[in-house]
């Protein structure tokens, strides 16, 4: 009897590890193919808080964003 529930425990967390990994590369891969923000966002977001933004502040602001997600 307890043989069936270590068997079934180990499973569990076999699947759980697993299942673990298997998302957070699907959710890697999916974060590069799709940023999340991109220049014309980043834009908005800095004129609705009152900024006038720049090609060159965006560019910078761009790569630190893209840094920080390596």
């Amino acid at each position: 009897m307890w043989l069936y529930i270590l068997v079934g425990a180990v499973c569990l967390a076999v699947g759980l590890v697993l299942g673990f990994f298997i998302a957070r590369r699907y959710m890697m891969s999916y974060l590069k193919k799709n940023p999340p923000i991109n220049e014309q966002m980043l834009r908005v977001m800095m004129t609705q808080m009152g900024q006038h933004p720049s090609q060159k502040k965006i560019n910078q602001m761009m790569k630190a964003i893209n840094n920080q997600m390596k």
